[in-house]
């Protein structure tokens, strides 16, 4: 095992709330026999407030046509993955996305350039449900490859002297930018700021898993020998941006028709990340995408996404 893969696997491991625990083992449950994993990530972890909010897991499983009962939410699944469904428990409520295991692995890797899971999965999470051993290692495995694509992405948009911490800020807000997003400005740099000391201790072995061999210190530059942008890199961002957003919006409409009450959610997740007020009338629910298509111009106009 690298030093890498041994953070990663005592980050998953660290215990959570007993809430979260059995909600995930609830998740897991709904998939049977083909439920290899439960993965708990994103600001409730960070926080731990969990009265009032949306949980966020990923469940991952052994293939999709065995997780489902419906041949037409394997092929939604397998085609534009992830399939995302709300989900309540015991007085708490969340959402959780479906990838298959080998799903999993690509998207967490830099063989895509869409950031949504490699992104995500660089940040802190834990393993609150396991089928066994093996499915353990896996999703260890499939893990310890998201902070090496986040930096290998990010190290070519690197500027003159940057420090680790810095590296990691400009990481996120590069890929915050290549997806539809509601959270203010600034919050991708807050993601970092939450918990420094974890993005100082996951740099090196991060980086020397690209094959760079670097001494990390807090406020130091790193020797990076990169002194601005080259034009393919720029490109290269551009097209992320482009597709990324393009492929929320198809995200969004294919929730339309997995995820019951997706237009409510989207208005509760604008309102509380952006500041808005908006309201969802009768209408946007009984049509959910035409609700959310007329949404959008609007939210794009006053800035409440990006």
């Amino acid at each position: 095992m690298t030093p890498l893969q041994d953070l990663v696997r005592e980050e998953l491991s660290a215990p959570v709330d007993a809430r979260v625990a059995a909600f995930a083992e609830h998740v897991a449950e709904l998939f049977g026999d083909s439920a290899r994993a439960v993965l708990f990530y994103g600001s409730c972890l960070r926080t731990t407030e969990l009265e009032g909010q949306m949980l966020d897991f990923y469940v991952i499983v052994s293939d999709y046509r065995a997780a489902y009962g419906k041949r037409w939410l394997a092929m939604a699944n397998r085609l534009i993955p992830p399939n995302v469904f709300p989900v309540q428990h015991d007085g708490l409520q969340a959402k959780y996305a479906v990838l298959s295991e080998s799903d999993f692995a690509r998207l967490a890797s830099s063989r895509t350039r869409n950031v949504s899971v490699w992104a995500r999965f660089a940040q802190p999470a834990r393993l609150v449900w396991s089928h066994d051993m093996d499915a353990t290692e896996r999703a260890v495995s499939a893990i310890s490859l998201a902070a090496p694509a986040l930096l290998e992405a990010a190290l070519p948009m690197a500027e003159g002297d940057v420090s680790a911490l810095d590296l990691w800020r400009r990481a996120f807000a590069l890929t915050y930018a290549a997806e539809l997003r509601a959270e203010r400005q600034g919050r991708a740099a807050s993601v970092v700021d939450f918990d420094p000391d974890r993005y100082l201790r996951f740099t090196a072995p991060a980086l020397a898993a690209l094959g760079m061999d670097v001494e990390v210190e807090e406020d130091e530059p790193l020797p990076l020998g990169i002194h601005k942008p080259s034009r393919a890199a720029r490109w290269t961002w551009v097209r992320r941006r482009t597709e990324g957003k393009l492929l929320t919006l198809v995200r969004l409409a294919k929730a339309s028709a997995t995820y019951a009450g997706g237009v409510d959610y989207l208005a509760w997740k604008i309102n509380r990340h952006a500041g808005t007020q908006i309201a969802v009338r009768p209408w946007q629910r009984r049509w959910p995408l035409l609700g959310a298509a007329f949404l959008l111009p609007r939210l794009l106009m006053r800035g409440a996404v990006r």
